[in-house]
């Protein structure tokens, strides 16, 4: 497994870890979190729920991750079209500073 390959898995591990102790663990048991899954339509996380996300990913990620910031600077359109798989991307974006 490449180097990149590794880290979206163990990010995408720690999202879905995240996202489970904001929407609940029965979720995420009957419908896995991979990276194609939607905020919006899949998850149907609302507004709270994307802040309670926010603040658990700077607890986990200290200020590396400033997921709040990223969201601000999306128009509606696109935080209706985000997926889990956009957010694992960033993450690894501003953890190794490409």
């Amino acid at each position: 497994m490449k180097q990149e390959e590794a880290s979206e898995t163990s990010t995408l591990q720690v999202v879905s870890r995240l996202i489970a102790e904001v929407i609940g663990d029965q979720y995420v048991l009957d419908q896995p979190i991979t990276l194609a899954t939607s905020f919006s339509r899949d998850l149907e996380l609302e507004s709270i729920e994307f802040v309670s996300l926010a603040e658990k990913l700077r607890d986990h990620y200290g200020d590396e991750v400033n997921f709040a910031a990223w969201l601000s600077n999306k128009g509606l359109e696109e935080i209706v079209q985000l997926k889990v798989g956009d957010l694992v991307e960033f993450i690894d974006r501003c953890r190794t500073g490409k």
